[in-house]
């Protein structure tokens, strides 16, 4: 049932990314408008990461899901009979709400399942099964799309809904204890915090789509950071805060969350790169399903390899190594050709996808213990900067990469254009051959050689976007050889000198476990 819970958070957000091409033909979307589901959906799930917590603490979870996923049961069935903009933003905005709220449940109902020495594996199965979920749409998409009606992704998602809410209902979780989390100053730090992260969002995911020097993008980054601002400096004058700023600025916490989110950063190269080249070459989502099969494999392998492997005193290589696999794995794809299909990319997107997961269990455990040493309200802040981190590097993986990828193409086609001119011979002749397709049903000579040099332009496109994802892939294998030679460095220090960096934060939760 946790698994379940878990894929069914996952792959709301899932088959929204991996079919929106799909959706946005069928409801006649414009790209700016499909770039606000995926914005909306990631802004209620990263604002949400603030209020679960306390309010599991003085609700219950139970009371929380069952609650919001009755309310989104009811708009899957309303989007299945109403098929316009507007439903699918609010359809997409409770989708983030829920996710949330499936990936803690998950994890919970894991924990459950097992030992109390485990206990901790299922928070990182839990998080794992949401990660596991976008490849896996990837997957089922082409069978729910197979007669071509849109139709049938709302319905396979109102039956996940009813699964999950069928789930909650008959297997519930043991009663906790409630305490009366919320504070009157919490919701004026959401009214501030929550608006200035949305406004992030859309940036984030409009800027590459209208481009960077659109005016009201500027406005919304100038309004988000006071509002960002204002909403720090009223949590770091409270007793009781729901953001611990103070112990945020820590700089083992700083360093935990720009690693967390260049990670993020990094995998990027899999849900926008790997994926877009292919496009490019010609393949749809029906080619991808080995592809996209290969990597859930890599990433359940990702899973099991770091639970076995999960070592306290250890828990900085396993980081290492996923850096250094992801790196790998972006050179062997930047050497891509028009002939690249996606039987070329199984190794090297299997390192990927196995990285992805392999890093997930000794990130969330340096964050547990971080956050636990100083008290379990900690955990909230820690919930906070590993969601936002995740969710953020996220949408920033994609506007860097997806923007590199726009400008470097600009480069290449112009490039390629310097180069070509009808007075070449093979130009000419490559113009005659790609004209005589057009022989059988043009008679003018000179729309021929129109159509033909309209093909050549075509080609030399392709190739330019192809050069340009090279660059993408260089630009990750880079990025990746540097973090990996700063982490590796610090982990070869901390063994020279015999350090283990959690030895206090560890021994401090031994200590509070005695205490109570």
């Amino acid at each position: 049932m946790g698994t379940l819970l878990g894929i069914t958070g996952g792959l709301n957000n899932g088959l929204l990314t991996a079919n929106l091409p799909q959706i946005q033909g069928a409801l006649g979307l414009t790209p700016v408008q499909g770039g606000w589901l995926t914005a909306i959906n990631a802004m209620t799930s990263v604002c949400m990461a603030l209020l679960l917590i306390k309010f599991r603490q003085q609700f219950g979870l139970q009371r929380f899901t069952r609650v919001f996923l009755a309310a989104f049961l009811c708009l899957n069935l309303f989007q299945l009979f109403v098929h316009d903009f507007g439903t699918q933003l609010l359809v997409r905005g409770a989708a983030g709400v829920v996710s949330s709220a499936l990936t803690t449940l998950c994890f919970m109902y894991i924990m459950q399942s097992l030992p109390a020495a485990r206990r901790l594996s299922g928070m990182i199965i839990g998080f794992g099964s949401s990660t596991v979920a976008l490849p896996l749409a990837r997957v089922i998409s082409p069978l729910l799309l197979d007669s071509g009606h849109i139709q049938n992704l709302f319905l396979f998602e109102l039956g996940l809904t009813l699964a999950s809410l069928a789930c909650v209902g008959l297997l519930r979780l043991p009663p906790s204890e409630r305490i009366q989390a919320f504070e009157r100053i919490d919701f004026l730090t959401f009214a501030l915090f929550a608006p200035g992260m949305a406004l992030l969002c859309a940036v984030l995911v409009q800027g590459r789509i209208l481009w960077w020097s659109t005016d009201w993008l500027g406005y919304a980054v100038a309004a988000a950071i006071p509002l960002i601002g204002a909403a720090l400096l009223v949590e770091h004058n409270r007793a009781n805060p729901l953001l611990n700023t103070r112990w945020m600025r820590n700089r083992n916490i700083v360093r935990f969350a720009v690693v967390a989110a260049s990670l993020r950063i990094l995998m990027s190269e899999q849900s926008f790169g790997s994926i877009g080249l292919l496009t490019v070459v010609g393949m749809g989502n029906d080619q991808l399903v080995t592809l996209n099969l290969v990597v859930v494999i890599a990433s359940i392998a990702g899973i099991c390899v770091s639970l076995a492997t999960l070592k306290p005193p250890e828990l900085l290589l396993p980081v290492v190594v996923s850096v250094a696999l992801i790196g790998i794995g972006a050179w062997m794809d930047s050497h891509a050709t028009n002939l690249t299909r996606p039987m070329n990319l199984y190794v090297s997107q299997a390192l990927i996808a196995f990285a992805a997961l392999f890093f997930l269990g000794p990130m969330i455990m340096i964050g547990i213990f971080r956050a636990l040493a100083r008290g379990p309200s900690h955990i909230i802040s820690f919930s906070a900067v590993f969601g936002m981190s995740q969710t953020m590097g996220g949408l920033i993986g994609s506007a860097l990469l997806g923007s590199l990828q726009i400008v470097r193409e600009k480069f290449h086609a112009f490039e390629l254009t310097q180069a070509l001119t009808l007075t070449d011979p093979q130009v000419a002749t490559r113009i005659r051959q790609l004209s005589g397709a057009y022989a059988g049903a043009i008679g003018d000579p000179v729309r021929q050689q129109a159509q033909g040099t309209s093909l050549l332009a075509q080609q030399v496109t392709r190739e330019a976007n192809i050069l340009a994802y090279n660059d993408v892939f260089l630009l990750v294998a880079v990025l990746s050889a540097v973090l990996t030679a700063w982490l590796g460095g610090r982990w070869i220090y901390l063994k020279v000198r015999g350090i283990d960096p959690l030895a206090e934060d560890m021994a401090a939760v031994q200590r509070m476990r005695q205490t109570t």
